[in-house]
């Protein structure tokens, strides 16, 4: 029997895994020390990409974030990484990097300022909240979207399944 977020979340995913197939947006991004990036350097590239919108004041991100940091220690080196994004924009990267170090983030992290304009370049429609998930192939097409918690094995298995 499924509780009401396990079928949100079966049908997210069946919607935009048939539904969405974008590649991996243009967006250039500053890290907490000021340097620009542009996360098509991180999306794909042979690997499953999780990217996660966060916020340092989320309740559930500071929850999920050692989910994360187990995920990507495990497949790094092998078939999936994790990308972050803080929406808390550079304004607040003070916070946003008191976040990274106490919860020692593993993987890229990198701030937005959140428009819609942006958001919507990674091409699973308008922002909804925090945390959100986006499931990039190896290619770097976008799979899937998930708001709210996403534990490892849920990207474990949604990986399996779609490999």
């Amino acid at each position: 029997m499924f509780n009401n977020k396990k079928l949100i979340f079966i049908f997210i995913l069946s919607f935009f895994s048939t539904l969405v197939l974008a590649e991996a947006p243009d967006i250039k991004v500053r890290d907490v020390n000021g340097k620009y990036h542009n996360v098509n350097q991180y999306i794909g590239k042979g690997k499953w990409t999780a990217v996660v919108f966060w916020a340092y004041n989320c309740h559930i991100c500071n929850e999920e974030v050692p989910n994360l940091v187990f995920f990507h220690d495990e497949h790094a080196e092998k078939d999936a990484t994790i990308l972050g994004i803080s929406v808390d924009g550079y304004k607040n990267v003070k916070k946003s990097k008191e976040f990274i170090d106490v919860h020692e983030l593993n993987f890229p992290n990198f701030l937005l300022t959140l428009k819609a304009s942006e958001f919507r370049k990674f091409g699973g429609g308008n922002f909804e909240g925090t945390p959100t998930f986006y499931l990039y192939n190896p290619e770097g097409e976008l799979l899937a979207k998930r708001i709210g918690p996403l534990k490892a094995e849920e990207i474990e298995k949604f990986i399996k399944n779609n490999s």
